[in-house]
């Protein structure tokens, strides 16, 4: 891993590491507060040896205290000393309890000795470290005295008393706080790896893609608004949401340039994992773009597409299946122009079977026959087989991911399932993607208009682009042309000395078109079905470009 990985984990468990140096400094803090203060007071002794008369006797006698200092120590901590403290303060502790209060230290190279005592009570502290001083200097007097009576050969004589501390030694709040906080923030750091390691969770596009073994057609990011209402609102502002499901339309219309998919299956590995959201939205940006679209509520276990847009959910395809209505008679018109809705009708005991059958089969290859889209919000591939017998009867499914929800293994599993019976996968579409995700591929432009002044700048012309000599619009406009241009077609070249193609200065009567010429700008879309006699017999795809007279 590089450390931009590193840094992508952090940035995305960042809770992880602040709930865990959250915990370790609260855990320090309840420590410092909960341990007794304690306080220390010293005293220090001098240790000396009788002088020489010469420098080096002098040196060997600075030696021998040297020597003494280390031997005093071990007096100092002794439970014998402890013992005449005890009994010259009247205490009422064991001389072992006493001892383990008591340190003794020393500077290198010099005859010092301090007598350091840690207590609870600051005042106790100060007694004890000056009783064991003086009882220090005794001690040593007895026991360096000669038994002839002759002086000592070494004594320790009192230089610097104990005094009452006032601040206590232990705990350090500070110090642990800050400990703490050092400890909770590699613990949190270690953790976020951990888990991002054993985390088998889909988050990247190659992971998705890898796992689907099928391209990414669309990122969607995740919009709180949709918490309310399912249906995004294409006409309110270029809103992310909106401009990526028009990037996902757009992908679809390009997947298969000579066969480009008309009946597509909306499904995913498990539930939860926004496919409903997508198929709505889908079919909104299809019928957006002018085409006709039939949105079909295929999931016969649990339906929403009826709830989200408050239609009748008691008929639609059930119903059609069991040969107790006509398609045209259940077919539920929508406020947004150019979308019907096929609901699920009254929930099956036999879904799967219904879903499979020659009926099924007629119902979407009629659908197919009278809109330019066919929809289908199916089940989830792994708890059943829905959706890969609707997949049979269509021209692929799009497979949704949910991210940091959907595993590998699961969309693996589910893509299995649908291979295993030839079934065609168009392409995943991850959902829910974090805003700023690295990696995402999602890119995103705003435009602020004011809309109550019309525009009246001409459309541009992109350099080398085909344009129409009569009614000067490009060839292409952003949607799938049903048949290439033919080579006799009149067409010009636009060349950057000419941007922009300008309208007449005069009305000019209408041009009708030849027969074998084609329409090279497109027309409003319209808004009334398309009538019978243009409906292939063949069962070939119509074309998805619509014209008025």
């Amino acid at each position: 891993m590089e450390i931009q990985d590193y840094l992508q984990i952090l940035r995305a468990r960042w809770m992880v590491i602040v709930v865990t140096v959250a915990v370790a400094v609260l855990g320090a803090l309840a420590v410092s507060l909960l341990t007794t203060p304690t306080y220390q007071s010293s005293s220090r002794v001098f240790v000396s040896t009788s002088g020489g008369s010469t420098v080096s006797e002098s040196y060997q006698g600075n030696l021998f205290s040297q020597q003494r200092v280390a031997s005093y120590s071990e007096l100092v901590t002794g439970e014998t000393l402890a013992s005449r403290t005890i009994d010259e303060l009247g205490l009422s502790m064991s001389p072992g309890t006493l001892a383990s209060k008591v340190t003794a230290t020393s500077t290198p190279d010099t005859v010092l000795l301090d007598i350091v005592v840690t207590d609870t009570s600051p005042g106790l502290a100060r007694d004890i470290a000056n009783s064991l001083a003086s009882q220090l200097t005794t001690l040593v007097r007895e026991l360096e005295t000669p038994e002839d009576g002759g002086s000592p050969a070494a004594g320790v004589r009192l230089v610097e008393q104990a005094q009452e501390s006032a601040t206590p030694v232990s705990p350090k709040t500070t110090r642990n706080l800050a400990l703490g906080a050092a400890v909770g923030l590699l613990l949190g750091i270690a953790l976020a790896v951990l888990r991002d390691r054993l985390d088998n969770t889909i988050k990247t596009r190659s992971r998705l893609e890898a796992a689907s073994k099928t391209p990414l057609v669309g990122t969607l990011p995740f919009d709180k608004t949709l918490k309310e209402t399912a249906v995004v609102k294409f006409g309110a502002g270029h809103s992310p949401s909106a401009e990526a499901y028009r990037e996902l339309r757009t992908n679809l219309q390009f997947l298969e340039v000579d066969h480009p998919p008309r009946v597509i299956v909306v499904t995913s590995a498990v539930p939860a994992e926004g496919k409903t959201t997508v198929a709505v939205n889908l079919a909104l940006a299809l019928a957006e773009a002018g085409h006709q679209v039939a949105l079909v509520e295929g999931d016969l276990r649990r339906p929403r597409v009826s709830k989200y847009l408050n239609l009748i959910g008691s008929v639609g395809l059930s119903t059609v299946l069991a040969n107790q209505a006509d398609l045209s008679d259940v077919l539920q018109p929508t406020p947004y122009e150019g979308l019907e809705v096929l609901a699920s009708g009254p929930l099956p005991p036999n879904p799967s079977e219904l879903l499979g059958s020659e009926a099924s089969r007629r119902v979407i290859d009629e659908l197919r026959g009278r809109f330019d889209y066919v929809i289908i919000d199916g089940a989830p591939l792994l708890p059943v087989t829905d959706s890969a017998l609707l997949t049979t009867h269509s021209d692929g499914a799009l497979m949704v991911a949910r991210f940091g929800h959907t595993t590998e293994s699961e969309v693996g599993r589910a893509v299995g399932n649908l291979e295993t019976i030839g079934a065609h996968i168009l392409g995943a579409v991850f959902t829910m993607m974090p805003a700023g995700r690295k990696g995402s591929d999602n890119y995103s432009y705003y435009y602020e208009t004011d809309s109550t002044i019309p525009r009246q700048t001409p459309n541009p012309v992109a350099p080398g682009s085909i344009v129409n000599p009569t009614s000067g619009a490009t060839a292409w406009d952003g949607s799938m042309p049903s048949a290439p241009l033919p080579a006799h077609a009149p067409q010009h070249i636009a060349t950057p000395a000419a941007p922009y193609v300008s309208a007449p200065a005069a009305p000019t009567p209408p041009v009708e078109p030849e027969a074998d010429a084609p329409l090279y700008a497109s027309t409003p879309p319209r808004s009334t079905p398309r009538p019978p006699s243009s409906v292939p017999q063949n069962g070939a795809a119509p074309s998805s470009r619509r014209y008025k007279e």
